[in-house]
């Protein structure tokens, strides 16, 4: 590292690599990147520095280094490797699924784009491996948030229509989700509340949607585990509409009879 030969220091910097002692190979690279430029050892030395980085699971930066590579480097035989060291590298700073998922959304952006300039990749299996993998934390956060929602509603019933909304959002947006049979049903549950909580010239109709609700929810999981409760919805829905009706008819009756 002391030396002023510049081959002496990049044949250390490949030892170093090859012995896997990621760091030591990295700060010899650092420094001598700006040696190398206009050498032909610049472009294998640019490609193992963002690897250094990568290897000391300095994700981030080994994401900044393979892009810059492809942009130094764009004839490289390289540039392939480099733009899915690239995905890996963002894949590898995905946060755990209940929490905030911007970073695993900028990885599944990475994986969309390398596939399409990549779609033969030798790296193609692995790049649809790691798409599943994320999207289903994407999946998970999206309906840990809309199900946040319907359990705010035990603070302040406010939230119910809220709720309906939320969970509606998530099966619009993840259709194939296996998290959608829940939604389906937790939407039930929450237009009930909602419908019971509201202003009675507003009750029908929302009844109205939970027995809506409920039919397509037949329709869609005929054998669900959430059945049972979902009827007892259905039921109380036509149970309170019935008795709107008939109140609706007895004021009107009332009505006639003084005019």
């Amino acid at each position: 590292m002391k030396s002023d030969d510049v081959d002496l220091r990049y044949a250390g910097a490949l030892k170093y690599y090859e012995e896997k002692e990621y760091e030591k190979a990295g700060v010899l690279l650092g420094e001598l990147l700006p040696l190398l430029k206009g050498r032909s050892e610049y472009e294998k030395a640019n490609f193992l520095y963002a690897y250094t980085k990568y290897h000391q699971q300095l994700y981030l930066e080994s994401s900044f280094h393979f892009i810059q590579f492809g942009s130094t480097f764009p004839k490289s035989q390289l540039v392939e490797e480099a733009a899915f060291m690239n995905v890996r590298s963002l894949a590898a700073e995905s946060p755990n699924e209940d929490l905030d998922q911007s970073n695993t959304a900028k990885a599944l952006t990475a994986i969309q784009d390398f596939l399409r300039r990549y779609p033969t990749s030798t790296f193609k299996d692995e790049a649809n491996k790691l798409y599943t993998e994320l999207s289903s934390k994407v999946e998970f956060k999206a309906f840990d948030n809309a199900k946040l929602y319907y359990k705010l509603t035990k603070y302040n019933p406010q939230y119910y229509q809220s709720a309906v909304i939320a969970l509606a959002n998530f099966r619009r947006d993840y259709p194939s989700s296996k998290f959608s049979e829940e939604a389906a049903a937790l939407r039930i549950d929450a237009q009930h509340s909602y419908a019971e909580q509201s202003i009675e010239s507003k009750q029908k109709e929302r009844y109205q949607e939970v027995i809506a609700f409920y039919e397509n929810f037949v329709d869609t999981y005929p054998n669900s585990k959430y059945l049972r409760t979902a009827e007892g919805f259905y039921d109380n829905a036509r149970k309170a509409i019935e008795k709107l009706n008939a109140s609706q008819a007895a004021a009107a009756t009332a009505t006639t009879t003084q005019q």
